[in-house]
């Protein structure tokens, strides 16, 4: 059998271990069972994973399966937290003065295990879908969008620059 065994990937208390980007935070949130639903706090300035103010947050709803690959701000630093369904977010650092430049890391977020993650300005992000029905997310902005002078550069999903596929 050609099978492999697994790398150490947890600590004791069940915290992923991870070799990230430089400047990508995460910070995992806890769900609160109430008497009538669940509830989920999804900011709170003393968490320490946002410099600076929110200026904007858009929520996002992703149809079954949906694509958003490559996408970049140089300005702004996305916050993102999937509220709904399962969605595959692959990170890769373009930045040339980055200390973990040309790295790639990879997370399934879901609301199972809410975890907010802090994209720095430069880190490329690409977003799958892994549901057949749609998945959201909600994504807190330091920098308001300028439609004059949008900041959003795109790549290809299958563009030679960035060594994934999806």
């Amino acid at each position: 059998m050609g099978a492999t065994k697994d790398d150490h990937h947890i600590t004791e208390d069940w915290t992923p271990l991870r070799d990230g980007i430089a400047g990508v935070g995460l910070h995992e949130i806890a769900n609160l069972v109430t008497r009538n639903g669940m509830m989920t706090e999804i900011f709170r300035a003393g968490w320490g994973v946002v410099e600076g103010a929110i200026e904007q947050m858009i929520y996002v709803a992703l149809r079954g399966g949906a694509l958003s690959a490559w996408h970049m701000h140089r300005l702004k630093t996305d916050h993102l937290m999937v509220v709904q369904g399962t969605i595959k977010c692959v990170l890769f650092d373009g930045r040339d003065d980055s200390s973990t430049h040309g790295r790639l890391e990879v997370f399934h977020l879901s609301p199972m295990r809410p975890t907010l993650v802090v994209i720095p300005p430069g880190v490329w992000h690409g977003l799958h879908n892994l549901e057949q029905a749609g998945s959201a997310f909600v994504n807190f902005l330091d920098r308001s969008y300028d439609p004059q002078d949008p900041d959003d550069w795109r790549l290809e999903p299958d563009c030679e620059e960035i060594p994934y596929r999806f």
